[in-house]
């Protein structure tokens, strides 16, 4: 799948902007190291950034990993009129598409917390995931997120994510037992 080409959108509300989703860049690296340092971040992922130099590298992890098709990482932007970008809000991503099932994940940067942002961009993941995979047979989706990360369990609900199991605690990568989200393709 060509890198330069998707773009996923989702409309503004009443309170918060449109946004836009598109594969990271390189020029991302800079604001992407600022994200890095945010505390409810590396609370709630295992991100690996804290400076430019690896954000750069995780940068092309991704563009990496999107190339292999293992993982489709998009940066979640602010629409502004005329189509243009603003601010970086976050991120979601498509991993492992396969026949049957694969995973979603997200994370966004603290202003755009409690905005909708979160869960607007991982409907319009959702969609395009299931629109983009159906002929590989991709038909189940799962989010996986720390059982006490009560606003990611209100935006898997909101978006359709059912809970579907609880994975117990495997310390030390996962110290805490999981939720197990999941959407089928509808």
């Amino acid at each position: 799948m060509d890198l330069t080409v998707v773009r996923l959108t989702a409309p503004a509300t009443a309170t918060a902007p449109g946004l836009l989703l598109r594969p990271w860049r390189p020029q991302d690296a800079p604001a992407l190291a600022g994200l890095g340092r945010d505390d409810a971040v590396r609370r709630w992922t295992s991100f690996p950034v804290e400076d430019e130099a690896s954000a750069a590298g995780w940068l092309r992890e991704q563009a990496d990993a999107w190339e292999a098709g293992e993982r489709y990482a998009f940066a979640v932007t602010e629409r502004q009129a005329g189509g243009g970008e603003g601010g970086l809000l976050g991120h979601v991503v498509l991993k492992r598409p396969r026949p049957g099932s694969g995973e979603v994940g997200y994370w966004t940067a603290a202003p755009a917390r409690g905005r909708g942002v979160a869960s607007r961009a991982l409907r319009a993941l959702t969609e395009w995931a299931f629109a983009a995979f159906a002929a590989e047979g991709l038909t189940r989706l799962e989010l996986l997120h720390q059982v006490d990360n009560d606003a990611s369990c209100r935006v898997a609900r909101a978006c359709g994510y059912g809970l579907d199991a609880v994975l117990p605690a495997a310390p030390p990568a996962y110290p805490l037992d999981g939720h197990l989200h999941a959407r089928a393709v509808r």
